[in-house]
């Protein structure tokens, strides 16, 4: 398991936790959107969205850092 601290996500909020699953698609039908599942510290699940270089340079089993004022 590797420690990740990340400065890059959607949301505005605190994020720490371990990356369960990691997924993608084409939602809209022409963009790839990319997606992590983290189970957070305090037990509960939230699915995220990243961009893909940060998809990319993470795997399942990852611990993540994001503070409130990163952005991903």
């Amino acid at each position: 398991m590797r420690h990740v601290h990340i400065s890059q996500t959607r949301t505005g909020r605190r994020l720490e936790g371990i990356v369960e699953d990691k997924s993608r698609g084409m939602l809209d039908g022409a963009n790839m959107y990319h997606f992590i599942e983290v189970r957070r510290t305090d037990g509960q699940s939230m699915k995220v969205r990243i961009d893909r270089r940060l998809w990319k340079s993470i795997e399942v089993g990852d611990r993540i850092v994001k503070e409130s004022s990163d952005e991903l």
